[in-house]
């Protein structure tokens, strides 16, 4: 499995500006669930701190192996995505890499966390 995380900082003047660009990008990127072969997981965050140094909106999205992320870059659909959004962000940052621990239950894959991937309580 592969994760592809993008983070963007997108346009807006005002706050509602801003906002609104969000949402679009929010709900291009969901469009793409069951559109695209081998992506298993897409979420789509929103930064709640408002901290100036943080992101607007975060991508996080598993792919079965690099070949369905290599061909995702490619398909159609997110090319339509891509020109749905281009021109509202400012700044994107990405990381692509192979997680090391399994699933927690319930997050794809039907794994269990060991009792070592839990958290100290």
């Amino acid at each position: 499995m592969i994760r592809h995380i993008v983070m963007w900082n997108v346009r807006g003047a005002t706050r509602e500006e801003k906002q609104a660009n969000v949402e679009r990008l929010r709900r291009s990127f969901h469009s793409l669930r069951g559109r695209v072969p081998g992506l298993l997981h897409l979420e789509v965050g929103v930064d709640s701190s408002r901290i100036d140094y943080a992101c607007d909106v975060v991508l996080v999205s598993d792919f079965e192996s690099q070949a369905a992320l290599d061909a995702y870059a490619s398909h159609p659909e997110h090319l339509r995505v891509k020109g749905e959004v281009g021109d509202i962000r400012t700044h994107r940052y990405q990381v692509d890499y192979a997680p090391s621990l399994p699933p927690l239950a319930g997050e794809g894959g039907g794994g269990r966390a060991r009792a070592q991937d839990q958290p100290e309580a």
